[in-house]
C-alpha cells in the first residue's frame, strides 16, 4: 500500500491515488450496518443544485418492538435548508425518528415523505440522504482522504472528481492538512470533522445527525457548534439533528421538536418553546437551570403557594390548582413575595445560583449580582407577574 502520496496531485490517480491497491481494499458495508455514514450512493457525481432541495413530512409514524410501542403517532414537517433539532431525554423516541427517516428502522404504521415522494419503504441507498453517528464509524485502516472517498468510489465516481471533491470536503471543515493521516492519529474532534466531511462529499438531499458532539469534552463542543451551524448555512442542505442537551438545540435549531415518551409535545423556534413551554414536562426540560415549578391557588389575579400569595397577570374567576412556573432568572430577592429559605449559593464567576427552598421544594435563583447570604436564612423572593407560567395541575398543560 502506497500512502505517501499526497491529496493535490497524487489523488486524481482513483484508487491508486487514494493509496489502495484496488477494488477488494474497499470493503462493502452491510445495508443496514451503522458503520456506514455513507447512506445514500445518490448520483456518481456530485450535483450542486440538489443541495438543500430535501422537504420532509412525517405522518402518523408508529413504532412498535413487539408489544412495546416507541413512538406513537409522530406527526412532523420540515422545509427546505431547514436546521431541525430532534430535543428529548433519553428513550424519548428522538433517535428511533432519525434512523426512521434513514431508512435504517421500519415503520410499524404511517409513512415518510421526501419532496412529496413517499419513502416509506425504500432501502437507505435509494433516498439520497447522509448520516453521521455518535461514534463516527471510520474505517481504522484507511487514511483520512480514503475515509471521505468511499460513498463517491462505491457508486464508481471518476478518479479526477473524487480528488476535486475530497479536497473540498476538506477544506470546509478545517482538515485538509490530515488527509494522509489515520483515524488512530486524530483526536475526537478531527475524527468528527472527517465523518462531517464524508457525509458532506456526496451533496446529499438531507443530512442526518445523531448526537454527534456528544464524545467532545465542553470547550470543544462549544466551538464545533459554531463551525457546524457555519457548516450547514453554507450548504443550505436540508438537516435533521438529534440531542438530549437543550442548549445545544436552543444554539443549532431554527426549529425545536421536543420529544417526551414516544410523541412530540412541542414543536416552535428556540425562542417560542423557551418563552411559552406548553407543558410543565417542557417547561422542566428546557432552561439552564430548568423552570422552577410550584403548587399553587390560583384565584384572580394572584396565586398562592405554601401560604404566600404573590400577584399573576392572568386572571381566573374560579379558584382552580395550578403549577406555578418562573424562571430562574426571573426570580429576585424581595422585601416581600414567597417565604425562602437559603440553602446554598452556587458561583459561577459572573454570575451566581441562589439554592432556596419555597414550601418544601427547591427553587433556583439566578443573578449576575452574587450577594451575601447565610446558608438557612429565611429571605423573600419575587417576580414580575407577567414572568408567571400558569399550568393546569391535573393534566400540566399550560393556562397562561
Amino acid at each position: 500500500m502506497s500512502t505517501g502520496r499526497g491529496i493535490g496531485g497524487g489523488i486524481g490517480g482513483g484508487i491508486d491515488g487514494l493509496g489502495l491497491d484496488d477494488d477488494d481494499r474497499f470493503p462493502r458495508p452491510l445495508p443496514f450496518a451503522d458503520t456506514d455514514v455513507g447512506l445514500a450512493p445518490a448520483s456518481a457525481t456530485p450535483n450542486p443544485a440538489k443541495v438543500g432541495s430535501a422537504s420532509v413530512r412525517i405522518e402518523g409514524v408508529v413504532k412498535r418492538h413487539g408489544a412495546t410501542t416507541v413512538l406513537h403517532g409522530v406527526d412532523l414537517q420540515i422545509a427546505p435548508g431547514e436546521f431541525f433539532v430532534l430535543l428529548g431525554p433519553s428513550g424519548s423516541g428522538k433517535t428511533t425518528t432519525l434512523r426512521i427517516l434513514a431508512g435504517l428502522e421500519a415503520v410499524s404504521a404511517g409513512r415518510v415523505m421526501m419532496d412529496g415522494t413517499d419513502v416509506t419503504t425504500r432501502e437507505p441507498g435509494a433516498r439520497d440522504v447522509a448520516m453521521v453517528f455518535q461514534s463516527y464509524a471510520l474505517y481504522p485502516h484507511m487514511t483520512v482522504a480514503q475515509n471521505i472517498a468511499f460513498p463517491l468510489r462505491m457508486v464508481g465516481t471518476p478518479r479526477e472528481q473524487v480528488a476535486r471533491a475530497v479536497e473540498s470536503a476538506a477544506a470546509r471543515v478545517g482538515i485538509g492538512h490530515l488527509l494522509e493521516r489515520t483515524p488512530g492519529q486524530l483526536s475526537g474532534g478531527q475524527q468528527q470533522r472527517v465523518a462531517l466531511a464524508r457525509a458532506i462529499v456526496r451533496q446529499p438531499r438531507l443530512f442526518l445527525l445523531d448526537e454527534p458532539l456528544s464524545n467532545l469534552d465542553a470547550k470543544l463542543r462549544l466551538e464545533t457548534r459554531l463551525e457546524l451551524r457555519r457548516l450547514q448555512r453554507s450548504l443550505g442542505v436540508t438537516t435533521v439533528y438529534v440531542t438530549h442537551d437543550q442548549e445545544e438545540a436552543m444554539t443549532l435549531a431554527d426549529r425545536i421538536a421536543v420529544f417526551m415518551d414516544g410523541r412530540i409535545v412541542q414543536v416552535g423556534t428556540p425562542r417560542q418553546i423557551f418563552a411559552r413551554p406548553l407543558s410543565v414536562d417542557v417547561a422542566a426540560f428546557i432552561g439552564t437551570p430548568p423552570m422552577n415549578l410550584l403548587a399553587g391557588a390560583w384565584e384572580g389575579h394572584a396565586v398562592t403557594v405554601g401560604g404566600s400569595t404573590v400577584a399573576v397577570a392572568a386572571e381566573t374567576r374560579t379558584v382552580r390548582d395550578v403549577v406555578v412556573g418562573i424562571r430562574p432568572h426571573d426570580l429576585r430577592l424581595a422585601d416581600g413575595g414567597l417565604r425562602a429559605r437559603v440553602e446554598g449559593v452556587e458561583e459561577l464567576g459572573d454570575s451566581a445560583i441562589v439554592d432556596l427552598v419555597v414550601d418544601e421544594r427547591l427553587v433556583k435563583l439566578k443573578t449576575d449580582r452574587p450577594p451575601v447570604l447565610r446558608e438557612g436564612e429565611p429571605v423573600f423572593v419575587a417576580f414580575a407577574p407577567e414572568d408567571a407560567h400558569l399550568f393546569d395541575a391535573e393534566s400540566g398543560a399550560r393556562i397562561a
